[in-house]
């Protein structure tokens, strides 16, 4: 689009999460005219470390933001995903450090500081807190947001990037239901101190066994680690209850350490949820209207992708508006270029992470058994 189409460009942002925040830097960019809407009274990210990958800082540095990012993150190497007990099955380096003009590594990241340093980089006044979304609607060239305070906000554009549960989906795409992938996600974050040793640099490590996994995410920036177990369970309950004892219980055969580690944890800081995706959605566009983030393919987590995906949404987002002669058109070439992406991490992550699933996930790259050399 014309540099002066997109100055007279208004966008409405649903939601201001790692993708309604990215979408609206990198819009705002291009001269467009943000608002950021979103149903928290105050942003409070919950839950523990991501892995922030080569491309996704790669946007920050486009956008100018690589900095504020990197003070609050550690760059990483590398991951491993080891035996419950500890005997390593594969050790990769990250992917994609060498695919831009700079080297550029993967940054761990607590999600709070994420947040925080997105929302940060926003013009004052961009955000408005508050605004639950009631209905939206689909005029053709514009659409317009009616919020349960009672305002009402019309847009040549509107983005939704309201999540899992997204009313701009349900509404105008796909009025499916987010599904249950057995499993809960207990998460929380530690000092270093009390990692009994097994966090001794800036690298990722993942122990799978019984169909549970366990995540160790140094953020070594804060002195902390992220701890995360994510164990096969029938409740599919939004937010679950358990009992130290049920936590303890899913790494039972692990290392000892963990298992110290989840005894010794403070029930009241775990964030504790079951983990659920959607399935494919076929159509993420109408002539002004657009998903991105998890409202678009919200996928489980086990390839830490979910972040990364947003991000990337955002700044194809806005290349596509840069590079397309209308509106119309750069939606269909946004969704053309990232859906297929999606669409397979989507698939691969559910998956998951088990010694059977791995050459599913890693082509080619099979558990080592006895004897055999594993790949480092």
């Amino acid at each position: 689009m014309q540099s002066s189409d997109l100055k007279n460009l208004t966008i409405a942002i649903v939601g201001a999460g790692y993708a309604g925040a990215s979408a609206a830097r990198a819009l705002s960019l291009l001269g467009a005219h943000v608002g950021v809407y979103e149903q928290a009274s105050e942003i409070r990210e919950v839950g523990a470390g991501i892995g922030l990958r080569p491309a996704t800082m790669d946007r920050f540095r486009r956008w100018g933001i690589f900095d504020t990012i990197a003070k609050v993150s550690s760059p990483s190497d590398y991951f491993e995903i080891l035996t419950a007990t500890g005997e390593r099955i594969l050790k990769e380096d990250w992917p994609g450090t060498d695919d831009f003009a700079e080297r550029t590594e993967t940054h761990l990241i607590h999600r709070g500081d994420f947040i925080d340093a997105l929302l940060g980089a926003l013009p004052e006044g961009m955000v408005h807190l508050g605004h639950k979304l009631e209905r939206v609607e689909d005029h053709g060239a514009r659409a317009a947001l009616t919020f349960t305070n009672g305002r009402t906000v019309a847009a040549d554009l509107v983005v939704g990037a309201d999540g899992i549960k997204s009313v701009v989906r349900k509404q105008l795409f796909a009025d499916r239901e987010p599904v249950f992938s057995g499993e809960h996600a207990y998460r929380a974050v530690i000092s270093a101190d009390d990692a009994h040793g097994m966090v001794v640099d800036d690298n990722l490590r993942m122990y799978i066994g019984r169909g549970t996994k366990v995540y160790l995410l140094p953020l070594r920036h804060r002195g902390q680690v992220s701890f995360d177990i994510t164990a096969l369970c029938p409740d599919g309950t939004w937010a679950p209850e358990v009992t130290k004892d049920d936590i303890v219980a899913t790494v039972q055969g692990f290392d000892e350490r963990i298992v110290d580690i989840a005894r010794n944890l403070d029930l009241g800081t775990v964030n504790i949820r079951a983990v659920y995706d959607i399935d494919p959605v076929d159509t993420w566009h109408s002539d002004s209207v657009v998903l991105v983030g998890d409202a678009a393919h919200s996928m489980l987590h086990h390839q830490g992708q979910g972040a990364n995906s947003a991000v990337l949404d955002a700044g194809a987002l806005a290349d596509a508006l840069r590079d397309n002669d209308s509106l119309p058109a750069a939606l269909a070439a946004y969704q053309a270029g990232r859906k297929p992406v999606t669409d397979e991490l989507q698939r691969i992550s559910r998956q998951g992470w088990s010694e059977e699933e791995l050459d599913e996930v890693f082509p080619g790259q099979k558990p080592a058994r006895a004897g055999q050399a594993v790949r480092s």
